[in-house]
Protein backbone atom coordinates (compact mmCIF):
# COMPACT_ATOMS: atom_id res chain seq x y z
CA UNK A 1 0.00 0.00 0.00
CA UNK A 2 1.39 3.31 -0.80
CA UNK A 3 1.05 6.75 0.72
CA UNK A 4 0.97 10.12 -0.70
CA UNK A 5 2.83 12.63 1.71
CA UNK A 6 3.54 15.08 -1.33
CA UNK A 7 -0.33 15.53 -0.63
CA UNK A 8 -0.89 19.41 -0.05
CA UNK A 9 -3.93 20.17 2.85
CA UNK A 10 -4.58 23.64 3.74
CA UNK A 11 -4.34 24.50 6.93
CA UNK A 12 -4.64 28.14 7.10
CA UNK A 13 -7.52 29.23 8.24
CA UNK A 14 -8.34 26.02 10.37
CA UNK A 15 -7.49 25.69 14.26
CA UNK A 16 -3.97 25.41 13.69
CA UNK A 17 -1.64 26.53 16.07
CA UNK A 18 1.31 26.32 13.10
CA UNK A 19 -0.58 28.25 10.69
CA UNK A 20 -2.46 30.83 12.55
CA UNK A 21 0.65 32.31 13.73
CA UNK A 22 1.59 33.78 10.51
CA UNK A 23 -2.05 34.18 9.48
CA UNK A 24 -2.11 36.99 6.36
CA UNK A 25 1.80 36.98 6.21
CA UNK A 26 3.81 35.44 3.75
CA UNK A 27 5.81 33.50 6.46
CA UNK A 28 6.04 29.76 6.08
CA UNK A 29 5.92 28.02 9.44
CA UNK A 30 8.07 25.84 10.16
CA UNK A 31 8.07 26.30 13.50
CA UNK A 32 5.98 24.07 16.61
CA UNK A 33 6.12 19.90 15.98
CA UNK A 34 3.17 18.58 14.22
CA UNK A 35 3.65 17.25 11.18
CA UNK A 36 1.57 18.76 7.69
CA UNK A 37 0.24 14.98 7.03
CA UNK A 38 -2.65 13.34 7.38
CA UNK A 39 -3.34 10.98 10.01
CA UNK A 40 -2.82 7.38 8.68
CA UNK A 41 -5.86 6.20 6.72
CA UNK A 42 -6.59 3.77 9.53
CA UNK A 43 -6.50 6.46 12.33
CA UNK A 44 -8.79 8.29 10.04
CA UNK A 45 -10.85 5.27 9.91
CA UNK A 46 -11.06 4.46 13.32
CA UNK A 47 -12.20 8.45 14.07
CA UNK A 48 -15.10 7.85 11.93
CA UNK A 49 -16.90 5.04 13.63
CA UNK A 50 -16.05 6.46 16.96
CA UNK A 51 -18.59 9.29 15.61
CA UNK A 52 -20.23 7.40 14.09
CA UNK A 53 -21.70 5.83 17.19
CA UNK A 54 -22.67 9.21 18.84
CA UNK A 55 -21.99 9.03 21.95
CA UNK A 56 -19.50 11.03 24.01
CA UNK A 57 -19.57 10.28 27.79
CA UNK A 58 -16.45 10.11 30.04
CA UNK A 59 -15.31 7.33 28.90
CA UNK A 60 -12.39 5.18 30.49
CA UNK A 61 -9.53 3.66 28.48
CA UNK A 62 -10.74 0.06 27.48
CA UNK A 63 -9.18 -3.64 27.65
CA UNK A 64 -8.73 -3.51 24.04
CA UNK A 65 -6.98 -0.09 24.31
CA UNK A 66 -4.98 -1.12 26.77
CA UNK A 67 -3.51 -4.02 24.96
CA UNK A 68 -2.82 -2.25 21.96
CA UNK A 69 -0.42 -0.57 23.65
CA UNK A 70 1.12 -3.17 25.20
CA UNK A 71 1.28 -4.82 22.49
CA UNK A 72 2.88 -2.21 20.48
CA UNK A 73 5.72 -1.82 23.00
CA UNK A 74 6.08 -5.33 22.98
CA UNK A 75 6.73 -5.61 18.86
CA UNK A 76 8.93 -2.34 18.47
CA UNK A 77 10.62 -2.30 21.67
CA UNK A 78 10.88 -6.39 23.02
CA UNK A 79 9.37 -4.63 26.31
CA UNK A 80 6.86 -6.56 27.88
CA UNK A 81 4.82 -3.88 29.48
CA UNK A 82 1.89 -5.35 32.28
CA UNK A 83 -1.31 -3.59 31.80
CA UNK A 84 -1.29 -1.85 35.34
CA UNK A 85 1.72 -0.16 35.15
CA UNK A 86 0.15 1.96 31.96
CA UNK A 87 -1.07 5.80 32.96
CA UNK A 88 -3.33 7.07 30.94
CA UNK A 89 -2.65 10.86 30.34
CA UNK A 90 -3.89 13.35 27.76
CA UNK A 91 -0.55 14.80 27.21
CA UNK A 92 3.06 14.87 27.63
CA UNK A 93 3.77 18.12 29.06
CA UNK A 94 1.02 17.78 31.48
CA UNK A 95 3.04 14.80 32.85
CA UNK A 96 6.36 16.57 33.26
CA UNK A 97 5.28 18.84 35.37
CA UNK A 98 2.97 16.10 37.60
CA UNK A 99 6.43 14.20 37.38
CA UNK A 100 7.88 17.26 39.06
CA UNK A 101 5.21 17.39 41.69
CA UNK A 102 5.09 13.57 42.28
CA UNK A 103 9.07 13.55 43.23
CA UNK A 104 11.26 15.49 45.88
CA UNK A 105 9.45 17.81 48.14
CA UNK A 106 9.76 22.57 47.51
CA UNK A 107 12.93 23.29 46.61
CA UNK A 108 14.64 20.12 46.04
CA UNK A 109 16.24 20.05 42.75
CA UNK A 110 15.27 18.68 38.66
CA UNK A 111 18.08 18.21 36.48
CA UNK A 112 18.14 18.46 32.73
CA UNK A 113 20.60 19.63 30.11
CA UNK A 114 19.87 22.17 27.23
CA UNK A 115 19.27 22.90 24.59
CA UNK A 116 15.90 21.03 25.60
CA UNK A 117 12.23 21.37 25.29
CA UNK A 118 11.00 24.02 26.44
CA UNK A 119 8.62 22.77 29.31
CA UNK A 120 11.74 20.83 30.75
CA UNK A 121 12.86 24.07 31.76
CA UNK A 122 9.48 25.69 32.87
CA UNK A 123 7.91 22.29 34.81
CA UNK A 124 10.51 22.42 37.78
CA UNK A 125 9.62 26.23 38.47
CA UNK A 126 5.60 25.63 38.63
CA UNK A 127 6.48 22.78 40.68
CA UNK A 128 8.25 25.06 43.16
CA UNK A 129 11.70 22.94 42.54
CA UNK A 130 14.99 24.38 41.49
CA UNK A 131 16.18 23.75 37.91
CA UNK A 132 19.72 22.48 37.40
CA UNK A 133 21.45 22.48 34.22
CA UNK A 134 24.05 21.90 32.70
CA UNK A 135 24.75 22.36 28.27
CA UNK A 136 25.50 19.41 26.04
CA UNK A 137 28.49 19.35 23.91
CA UNK A 138 28.46 20.21 20.39
CA UNK A 139 30.74 17.19 19.35
CA UNK A 140 32.54 17.11 15.93
CA UNK A 141 30.10 14.29 14.51
CA UNK A 142 26.79 15.01 16.94
CA UNK A 143 25.80 16.45 20.05
CA UNK A 144 27.28 15.14 23.16
CA UNK A 145 26.78 14.33 27.06
CA UNK A 146 29.07 15.64 29.44
CA UNK A 147 28.91 13.04 32.06
CA UNK A 148 31.81 14.30 34.33
CA UNK A 149 29.31 17.74 34.32
CA UNK A 150 26.34 16.23 34.65
CA UNK A 151 28.02 14.14 37.84
CA UNK A 152 29.41 17.20 39.01
CA UNK A 153 26.24 19.16 38.68
CA UNK A 154 24.13 16.45 40.81
CA UNK A 155 26.76 16.25 43.88
CA UNK A 156 25.31 17.44 46.46
CA UNK A 157 22.58 19.58 44.44
CA UNK A 158 19.64 17.63 46.55
CA UNK A 159 18.62 16.67 43.13
CA UNK A 160 15.74 13.67 43.09
CA UNK A 161 14.67 13.89 39.61
CA UNK A 162 16.27 13.22 36.44
CA UNK A 163 14.69 15.01 33.28
CA UNK A 164 15.35 13.02 30.24
CA UNK A 165 14.58 13.42 26.68
CA UNK A 166 15.19 10.29 24.60
CA UNK A 167 15.07 10.70 21.19
CA UNK A 168 16.54 14.51 22.10
CA UNK A 169 13.75 17.39 21.13
CA UNK A 170 15.97 19.87 19.75
CA UNK A 171 19.39 18.45 18.81
CA UNK A 172 17.90 15.36 16.53
CA UNK A 173 20.06 12.45 18.56
CA UNK A 174 18.83 9.04 19.01
CA UNK A 175 20.78 8.40 22.20
CA UNK A 176 22.70 4.82 22.19
CA UNK A 177 22.95 2.36 24.69
CA UNK A 178 26.78 3.36 26.23
CA UNK A 179 25.11 6.89 25.87
CA UNK A 180 22.28 5.86 28.34
CA UNK A 181 24.01 3.23 30.24
CA UNK A 182 26.50 6.12 31.71
CA UNK A 183 23.17 8.07 32.70
CA UNK A 184 21.87 5.07 34.14
CA UNK A 185 25.04 4.76 36.30
CA UNK A 186 25.04 8.13 37.51
CA UNK A 187 20.59 7.63 38.12
CA UNK A 188 21.73 4.93 40.96
CA UNK A 189 24.76 6.85 42.06
CA UNK A 190 22.89 10.36 42.86
CA UNK A 191 19.61 8.01 43.69
CA UNK A 192 17.58 9.93 41.11
CA UNK A 193 14.20 9.30 39.47
CA UNK A 194 14.28 9.45 36.24
CA UNK A 195 11.14 10.84 33.80
CA UNK A 196 12.24 9.86 29.93
CA UNK A 197 10.26 11.44 27.84
CA UNK A 198 10.10 9.00 25.05
CA UNK A 199 7.55 10.41 22.79
CA UNK A 200 9.89 10.83 19.41
CA UNK A 201 10.66 7.14 19.91
CA UNK A 202 8.69 6.29 16.12
CA UNK A 203 10.60 8.40 14.54
CA UNK A 204 14.42 6.67 14.19
CA UNK A 205 15.60 8.30 10.73
CA UNK A 206 19.50 7.28 11.32
CA UNK A 207 19.35 3.42 9.49
CA UNK A 208 22.21 2.19 11.99
CA UNK A 209 20.20 3.52 15.50
CA UNK A 210 17.27 2.02 17.13
CA UNK A 211 15.44 3.38 20.18
CA UNK A 212 16.33 1.34 23.43
CA UNK A 213 13.59 2.11 26.16
CA UNK A 214 15.73 3.82 28.76
CA UNK A 215 13.86 1.77 32.12
CA UNK A 216 14.88 -1.64 30.24
CA UNK A 217 18.54 -1.08 30.97
CA UNK A 218 18.15 -3.01 34.21
CA UNK A 219 15.81 -3.92 37.02
CA UNK A 220 16.90 -1.19 39.15
CA UNK A 221 16.54 1.38 36.28
CA UNK A 222 13.20 0.31 35.85
CA UNK A 223 11.70 0.80 38.82
CA UNK A 224 13.23 4.48 39.43
CA UNK A 225 12.00 5.19 36.07
CA UNK A 226 9.19 7.16 34.78
CA UNK A 227 8.77 6.69 30.72
CA UNK A 228 6.15 8.84 28.71
CA UNK A 229 5.05 8.07 25.59
CA UNK A 230 2.28 9.06 22.87
CA UNK A 231 1.81 8.26 19.26
CA UNK A 232 0.92 11.93 18.66
CA UNK A 233 4.21 12.67 16.95
CA UNK A 234 4.67 9.20 14.85
CA UNK A 235 1.52 9.56 13.69
CA UNK A 236 0.71 13.07 14.20
CA UNK A 237 -2.56 12.99 16.26
CA UNK A 238 -1.36 15.80 18.82
CA UNK A 239 -4.69 17.86 18.97
CA UNK A 240 -6.75 14.05 19.86
CA UNK A 241 -4.49 14.48 23.20
CA UNK A 242 -3.90 11.42 24.36
CA UNK A 243 -0.81 9.91 26.24
CA UNK A 244 0.30 7.78 28.77
CA UNK A 245 3.06 7.02 31.57
CA UNK A 246 4.41 3.25 31.78
CA UNK A 247 5.85 3.26 35.60
CA UNK A 248 6.63 -0.50 36.97
CA UNK A 249 7.17 0.44 39.95
CA UNK A 250 4.08 0.43 42.38
CA UNK A 251 4.96 3.18 45.12
CA UNK A 252 6.58 5.66 41.90
CA UNK A 253 3.16 5.11 40.35
CA UNK A 254 0.84 5.91 43.43
CA UNK A 255 3.28 8.91 44.05
CA UNK A 256 2.15 10.04 40.18
CA UNK A 257 -1.14 9.23 40.24
CA UNK A 258 -1.84 11.08 43.32
CA UNK A 259 -0.16 14.41 41.74
CA UNK A 260 -2.70 13.89 39.07
CA UNK A 261 -5.27 14.39 41.24
CA UNK A 262 -7.96 16.74 40.54
CA UNK A 263 -5.75 18.65 37.98
CA UNK A 264 -5.31 15.97 35.30
CA UNK A 265 -8.53 15.29 33.03
CA UNK A 266 -9.37 12.01 31.10
CA UNK A 267 -7.55 11.28 27.81
CA UNK A 268 -9.77 12.38 24.89
CA UNK A 269 -12.01 9.60 24.18
CA UNK A 270 -11.57 10.08 20.38
CA UNK A 271 -7.47 10.21 21.02
CA UNK A 272 -8.13 6.75 22.90
CA UNK A 273 -9.62 5.43 19.69
CA UNK A 274 -7.05 7.14 17.41
CA UNK A 275 -4.23 5.24 19.49
CA UNK A 276 -5.55 1.70 19.46
CA UNK A 277 -5.58 2.59 15.62
CA UNK A 278 -2.36 4.09 15.48
CA UNK A 279 -0.62 0.94 17.55
CA UNK A 280 -2.47 -1.88 15.85
CA UNK A 281 -2.54 -1.26 12.05
CA UNK A 282 -0.10 1.69 11.06
CA UNK A 283 3.14 0.18 10.94
CA UNK A 284 3.31 0.38 7.14
CA UNK A 285 2.16 3.92 7.02
CA UNK A 286 5.14 4.72 9.84
CA UNK A 287 7.41 2.81 8.01
CA UNK A 288 6.35 4.95 4.60
CA UNK A 289 6.54 8.36 6.69
CA UNK A 290 10.10 7.38 7.69
CA UNK A 291 11.29 7.21 4.50
CA UNK A 292 9.64 10.59 3.46
CA UNK A 293 11.32 12.25 6.34
CA UNK A 294 14.48 10.51 5.85
CA UNK A 295 14.38 12.57 2.44
CA UNK A 296 13.42 15.94 3.85
CA UNK A 297 16.34 15.60 6.36
CA UNK A 298 18.86 15.15 3.41
CA UNK A 299 17.53 18.23 1.77
CA UNK A 300 17.89 20.17 4.89
CA UNK A 301 21.08 19.36 5.71
CA UNK A 302 22.32 19.71 2.47
CA UNK A 303 21.16 23.00 1.58
CA UNK A 304 22.67 24.10 5.31
CA UNK A 305 25.81 22.67 4.20
CA UNK A 306 26.01 24.98 1.45
CA UNK A 307 24.75 28.12 3.49
CA UNK A 308 28.19 29.85 5.15
CA UNK A 309 27.60 30.67 8.84
CA UNK A 310 25.10 27.81 9.51
CA UNK A 311 25.80 24.91 10.65
CA UNK A 312 24.20 21.49 11.89
CA UNK A 313 24.45 17.65 12.84
CA UNK A 314 23.09 14.89 10.56
CA UNK A 315 19.73 14.42 12.36
CA UNK A 316 19.30 10.71 13.72
CA UNK A 317 15.65 11.14 14.75
CA UNK A 318 12.38 13.23 15.00
CA UNK A 319 11.85 15.58 12.20
CA UNK A 320 13.39 18.23 13.14
CA UNK A 321 16.55 19.98 12.60
CA UNK A 322 18.78 22.16 15.10
CA UNK A 323 20.89 24.60 13.42
CA UNK A 324 23.68 26.66 14.85
CA UNK A 325 23.08 30.11 13.66
CA UNK A 326 25.77 32.17 15.66
CA UNK A 327 28.59 32.39 13.18
CA UNK A 328 25.89 33.96 10.86
CA UNK A 329 24.88 36.11 13.44
CA UNK A 330 27.83 37.43 14.36
CA UNK A 331 28.46 38.02 10.52
CA UNK A 332 25.50 40.10 10.03
CA UNK A 333 25.19 42.16 13.53
CA UNK A 334 22.70 40.28 14.79
CA UNK A 335 22.66 40.88 18.64
CA UNK A 336 20.30 40.74 21.71
CA UNK A 337 17.71 41.49 21.70
CA UNK A 338 17.06 40.35 18.09
CA UNK A 339 18.25 37.15 17.10
CA UNK A 340 18.43 34.43 14.15
CA UNK A 341 14.66 33.35 14.51
CA UNK A 342 13.61 37.32 14.25
CA UNK A 343 15.92 37.50 11.46
CA UNK A 344 14.67 34.67 9.44
CA UNK A 345 10.84 35.80 10.36
CA UNK A 346 11.13 38.72 8.28
CA UNK A 347 12.34 37.12 5.58
CA UNK A 348 9.32 34.62 5.18
CA UNK A 349 10.42 31.86 7.45
CA UNK A 350 8.85 31.06 11.12
CA UNK A 351 11.42 29.03 12.96
CA UNK A 352 11.54 28.37 16.54
CA UNK A 353 14.12 30.12 18.37
CA UNK A 354 17.09 28.73 20.29
CA UNK A 355 16.82 31.01 22.94
CA UNK A 356 13.40 29.06 24.38
CA UNK A 357 15.46 25.97 24.29
CA UNK A 358 18.50 27.15 26.99
CA UNK A 359 20.65 27.87 24.01
CA UNK A 360 20.34 31.60 22.07
CA UNK A 361 21.98 31.58 18.25
CA UNK A 362 20.11 28.38 17.23
CA UNK A 363 16.45 28.04 15.27
CA UNK A 364 14.80 24.82 15.18
CA UNK A 365 13.79 24.18 11.41
CA UNK A 366 10.32 21.69 11.80
CA UNK A 367 10.89 19.79 8.20
CA UNK A 368 7.86 16.99 8.89
CA UNK A 369 6.00 18.77 5.61
CA UNK A 370 5.36 18.16 2.29
CA UNK A 371 8.61 18.18 -0.12
CA UNK A 372 7.74 21.43 -2.77
CA UNK A 373 6.62 22.92 0.75
CA UNK A 374 9.91 22.46 2.21
CA UNK A 375 11.93 23.51 -0.85
CA UNK A 376 10.46 26.86 -0.85
CA UNK A 377 11.54 26.91 2.52
CA UNK A 378 15.17 26.29 1.96
CA UNK A 379 15.29 28.53 -0.86
CA UNK A 380 14.32 30.98 1.37
CA UNK A 381 16.47 29.97 3.70
CA UNK A 382 19.30 30.59 1.28
CA UNK A 383 17.95 34.04 0.02
CA UNK A 384 17.50 35.17 3.65
CA UNK A 385 21.26 34.12 4.17
CA UNK A 386 22.53 35.92 0.92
Amino acid sequence: MSFDFDAPFERTGTDSEKWAKYAGRDILPLWVADMDFAAPPAVIAALHARVAHGVFGYNLPTASQTQAVVNYLARQFAWVVAPEWIVWLPGLVSALNVACRAVGEKNDAVFTVTPIYPPFLSAPKLAERRLVSVPLIQGKHHWEWDFDAVDAALEGSSTKLFLLCHPHNPTGRAWQIDELTQLARLAEKHDLVICSDEIHNGLILSAPHQHRVFATLSGDIAARTITLMAPSKTFNIPGLGCAFAVISDASLRHKFTTAMRGIVPHANALGMAATEAAYRTCDAWQAALLDYLRGNARAVENAVANIPGLAMHPVEATYLAWIDAREFAQQRGINTPASPAQYFEAHGLGLSDGAAFGTPGFVRLNFGTRRALLDDALKRLKAACQ
